[in-house]
């Protein structure tokens, strides 16, 4: 149910996500599309506008050519009249200046000889006929020729007197160059402020689909929360939606169930752990009850009051009963320190310093410590920093075989980051693999002696400083135990 829940949350916010970027992209190919439209339009203008000054210009130097001509106005002199004066014109105008007889042949042009045919095609009858017919005497005919725009303007020359002498065509090629450069530059501003809006839109759908889902958050929240091992608090909101209130009634009636099946696992748990724990003290209570029980009875059985020994044998026989006694104190004892550990008693101490006073009880030659620093400090207990490497390095010493001719237990002192690294390595047998998941389990030994509880005690004391300890081991060439607790 919970998970169907979650995943309908998950479906909301990705549906105002997905609404969100649909309205921008929208918006965005919207804007796109007028915005080409609008430079393609602004492009037209402006090609129109400069044929036309281009035009007005050209006209009204052929107008001051006529006027100022020698040879008489008619249609037949106009090749002579422009004889020199067409390249001028077209020089300065930059453009192609073609004068065609009112029936459309050419009589003069511009271009270079070795460019024009041999004969010259004429005006199309329907362009002569259209120029003639316009109130304007004026008339653009647009071709694409080879994918290229080409505006041709056709317009009629006259005399001083308005009579017609000719037609002036001006073919001028579309140069769309400028506006692609900026209707791309453009679009890519465009896309760039798009992108920053969808960012914006990501926050604001986050930001609307946690209003909208406030009382489902606060649901889910409570939900990822919930575990077995901590007291859950119930959901005490009032939602407006009777599902949501459903949802809510639900989640608090599983909550009051997980409160009874935590109660009962928590009992059940502690009387395990109570029984496995009776059932070590047991044992390792009977081991030395046994050799006193035997010691007792074959003291009885060979008891002779006039043995000129007995004061020997009773020494012998209290001597067997302190050890075992002895024995059954230290299984107390380590019994009790695993149960309750001792109240820290927190001091600033240079760990280096420690760690070196610490090895000075050791005799063994093959003990080394080693450091990079003189000068680490933190804050713990004095004593449990003791507990850990003495405890670490008396492992470390039984780990080596005492017929093995080369013997190394090396500790060193690290600094890395915020931590400082306490290792202690060995040359010694190495963990089994079958036997290194449970290595900091109480009452687990791989020795042949002692309760498995030393490793216990001190990951129990390395974790209540934040800290944690690793081990690293090769079987028949050694085994790594690292330690790292937080610096001061």
């Amino acid at each position: 149910m919970f998970n169907g829940f979650k995943m309908s949350m998950l479906s909301l916010r990705i549906r105002i996500f997905l609404s969100m970027i649909v309205l921008i992209l929208i918006a965005a190919s919207l804007m796109a599309l007028i915005s080409v439209i609008q430079f393609k339009n602004e492009a037209r203008r402006y090609h129109q506008e400069r044929l036309d000054r281009k035009e007005d210009a050209v006209k009204e130097n052929i107008n001051y050519i006529l006027s100022t001509t020698t040879y008489p106005l008619t249609e037949r002199n106009l090749p002579y009249i422009f004889k020199d004066k067409i390249h001028e014109l077209s020089d300065i105008h930059n453009v192609e200046i073609n004068i065609y007889s009112l029936s459309g042949n050419l009589l003069k042009t511009s271009k270079a000889s070795f460019s024009v045919d041999n004969v010259a095609p004429p005006i199309p009858k329907y362009v002569t006929k259209l120029v003639q017919s316009s109130i304007e005497k004026r008339y653009v005919d647009i071709k694409i020729v080879d994918g290229v725009k080409i505006r041709s303007s056709y317009s009629q020359i006259k005399d001083d007197k308005f009579k017609p002498l000719g037609i002036l065509n001006l073919p001028y090629v579309e140069d769309d160059s400028f506006y692609e450069s900026e209707i791309q530059d453009f679009l890519v501003r465009l896309s760039q402020v798009y992108f920053i809006m969808l960012l914006i839109a990501f926050a604001l759908a986050y930001f609307l689909s946690s209003y909208i889902t406030k009382s489902l958050k606060t649901i889910s929240e409570k939900i990822n929360q919930t575990s077995l091992e901590q007291k859950n608090e119930k959901i005490v909101i009032e939602a407006n939606s009777r599902e949501i209130n459903s949802l809510i009634n639900a989640y608090n009636r599983m909550v009051d169930k997980l409160e009874e099946s935590a109660t009962m696992l928590a009992q059940s748990e502690r009387e395990q752990a109570w029984r496995e724990m009776a059932k070590q003290v047991a044992h390792e209570i009977k081991n030395p009850l046994t050799p006193m029980r035997l010691t007792v009875q074959s003291f009885q059985r060979k008891f002779d009051p006039e043995d000129p020994n007995l004061q020997q044998k009773l020494s012998d026989y209290s001597k067997t009963l302190i050890q075992q006694i002895d024995t059954m104190s230290s299984v107390a004892s380590a019994f009790s320190n695993f149960a309750s550990m001792p109240a820290q008693q927190n001091e600033t101490l240079n760990v280096v310093e420690v760690v070196e006073f610490s090895l000075e009880i050791f005799n063994e030659e093959a003990l080394h410590f080693e450091s990079e620093e003189k000068e680490i400090i933190t804050v713990m207990d004095r004593t449990h920093l003791v507990r850990i490497i003495t405890n670490l390095v008396k492992n470390a010493i039984q780990a080596i075989p005492e017929n093995q001719e080369e013997k190394s237990i090396i500790v060193a002192v690290k600094r890395v980051d915020d931590m400082v690294n306490i290792t202690v390595k060995d040359n010694g047998i190495g963990i089994e693999p079958g036997f290194m998941e449970h290595i900091f389990e109480p009452k687990f030994t791989t020795k042949n002696s002692g309760m498995g509880l030393g490793l216990g005690i001190i990951k129990n004391i390395i974790e209540n400083y934040k800290g944690t300890i690793t081990f690293e081991t090769q079987l028949g060439k050694g085994t790594t135990f690292t330690v790292s607790l937080p610096i001061l």
